[in-house]
């Protein structure tokens, strides 16, 4: 027998051939019909999806190092910040520590995280920070309104889908979502009302379903009631002929919760005035409220509406102080600030440059402090304010807009000036004085925080980097450390080009920083820079290095920014060098 012959036939072609003969045999009465195949124990493994390897989390920040990063963003809550960034870094350390192959602990019994409760006025910066702090760490982050919630068999939302949703924003990785951040707004809301009757399922019942999350349990990610979950269950049975029970582990996620607590003061003044410490005096203002809640104690959040279990895994309290408006205008300056940013991109989506005038800020930050909003004020006064600039300037030709403090006292007439072209010299000397100072103050600002940016990003602050960091955060809409990371990328795009052309022409060529940041410059305005620099380089530096390699053997050189614009003279003084070498016999053998 051949070894054709041996060769097994295809059961396709079997099939095939058994219905034709069927089908002549007995008409259309009799037909061959196919059995499901269920897959074998052996073969669900194989078409089941390779399991994902398990996600280590990688922290290595320190409490300082986060509070500085936070420095760069939040005005003032020197000391929320402080806790935050001290209690959120031990939590992460303690899960690594406790992972790390090369420890042998032992998971505590009855141990407790350090979930976090936040207390402040609304609009000092509570979510802002939280949402910092997760893009930091890089661990996912979910937030969550108290007030949505109800308890566990009534109707509203469940707070186990605060979970869920976690596991769907670290795109299904269960393992990443077992380590993320679960942040949980508006919670004095929940606290119980003293003249309820009956069960409340929105407050107390409430603060029931978040015990066992908060501490450590397992939430089963398939839900009844939610179709697209139970189609990816059937759609998994499908495939693997298993039932597979998908839970999150809640033990390594952290809660924050926070909430303005506005009548949580009175409390605090009525227990201190009782021990014979307090102020001694009934509040009189808003003000004197925040005082007090320097001085909150789980004691006083249990008698303003808490459960003692509930509180009890709430061990950090950081409290937050009230915004002035100095720290309001302080906000607005900050060159990582959100709110001036994102409307200067408004009037770039249009084609329209806008720089702010420090006077002009400083009116919109009394503005905004007279709402008593703290920074979310600032959002509606901005908005308020260039509304009109913003409808009618696109429909113009005007590309540069100069926000100045008679801007902000009157919008109408500001921009009938504006379109009427009245002086345009005079308008374009403004927005030229604008944009010098405003790299100025980020001149002043990377300086301040140069050690910080060294570090972060691996590269020396020289001086005329710190130009350059000032030039293209002036030109382009994003924070400092958006245009550090342009910067770095840049970077390293020039020490790769640097190594191709030692490779490609046996000459080890190397940039000092100052023709560095000559050439980052060009990349950020033209994005054939890179390469049209290289074809420059190699046409003006290729013959003349060469020939100095080949009568010294030297092939280390470093071009400056003086030997890139004058190619000529720096080999001519590199080549008279050379003879002057040879001449008082400096020539290496």
């Amino acid at each position: 027998m051949t070894e054709k012959d041996e060769k097994m036939p295809d059961p396709r072609d079997v099939e095939k051939e058994i219905s034709e003969f069927l089908s002549e045999k007995f008409g259309g009465r009799v037909k061959l019909i196919s059995p499901m195949v269920i897959p074998s124990e052996t073969s669900l493994g194989k078409e089941e999806e390779p399991a994902k390897k398990k996600t280590k989390i990688d922290f290595s920040l320190k409490p300082e190092e986060l509070a500085a990063y936070l420095d760069q963003y939040v005005v003032q809550q020197v000391e929320a910040k402080a806790i935050l960034a001290t209690k959120i870094c031990t939590h992460f350390n303690r899960i690594k520590y406790a992972e790390s192959s090369n420890n042998d602990v032992q998971p505590l019994l009855g141990n407790i995280k350090n979930n976090i409760l936040m207390v402040g006025p609304t609009g000092v910066g509570k979510t802002y920070m939280v949402k910092l702090i997760a893009q930091k760490i890089g661990v996912p982050f979910v937030k969550g309104d108290a007030t949505k919630f109800s308890e566990t068999g009534y109707v509203g939302g469940d707070v186990e889908d605060l979970l869920r949703d976690l596991v769907r924003e670290a795109d299904d990785d269960i393992e990443l979502a077992q380590y993320g951040i679960v942040y949980i707004d508006e919670i004095d809301k929940i606290a119980s009302s003293s003249n309820l009757i009956g069960p409340d399922v929105s407050r107390t019942g409430v603060q029931r379903a978040l015990l066992k999350p908060m501490e450590e349990t397992e939430v089963d990610l398939k839900v009844a009631h939610d179709p697209i979950s139970m189609l990816e269950e059937i759609e998994r049975y499908r495939k693997t002929g298993k039932r597979k029970k998908r839970v999150v582990n809640t033990r390594n996620i952290l809660f924050i919760m926070s909430g303005a607590f506005n009548e949580l003061g009175d409390i605090i003044r009525k227990r201190m005035e009782n021990q014979g410490i307090g102020f001694g005096a009934s509040l009189k203002s808003k003000s004197e409220s925040l005082d007090y809640l320097k001085h909150v104690k789980p004691e006083d959040l249990i008698k303003f509406g808490f459960e003692t279990e509930f509180i009890g895994r709430l061990p950090v309290i950081s409290v937050f102080e009230k915004l002035s408006e100095d720290d309001l205008f302080a906000i607005l300056k900050n060159p990582n600030n959100p709110v001036v940013l994102s409307k200067k991109l408004d009037f770039k989506a249009y084609g329209i440059e806008v720089k702010f005038d420090d006077r002009a800020l400083r009116t919109m930050a009394g503005l905004a402090y007279s709402q008593g909003t703290g920074a979310r004020a600032l959002v509606s006064v901005i908005e308020k304010t260039l509304l009109k600039l913003e409808k009618g300037l696109p429909s113009t030709d005007i590309k540069k807009l100069c926000v100045t403090e008679e801007v902000v006292k009157d919008p109408e007439g500001a921009f009938r000036e504006i379109v009427s072209e009245a002086d345009t010299a005079k308008r374009d000397r403004t927005y030229t004085e604008l944009f010098e100072y405003e790299k100025e103050s980020i001149r002043s600002y990377v300086k301040e925080n140069q050690s910080i940016l060294t570090n972060r990003y691996d590269m020396i602050m020289t001086r005329s980097r710190i130009n350059v960091i000032a030039e293209i955060y002036a030109s382009n809409m994003c924070d400092v450390n958006g245009v550090m990371k342009k910067i770095r990328g840049y970077y390293d795009q020039i020490k790769e080009l640097e190594a191709y052309f030692c490779r490609t022409h046996d000459l080890h060529v190397t940039l000092h920083e100052d023709a560095t940041d000559a050439l980052i410059l060009r990349m950020n305005g033209s994005q054939t820079a890179l390469g049209d620099f290289y074809k420059k380089l190699t046409g003006d530096f290729e013959y003349g290095l060469k020939l100095i390699r080949d009568r010294t053997g030297r092939k280390d050189f470093v071009l400056t920014k003086e030997a890139l614009q004058n190619p000529e003279k720096f080999l001519n003084a590199s080549v008279k060098g050379i003879f002057s070498e040879e001449r008082f016999g400096d020539y290496p053998e």
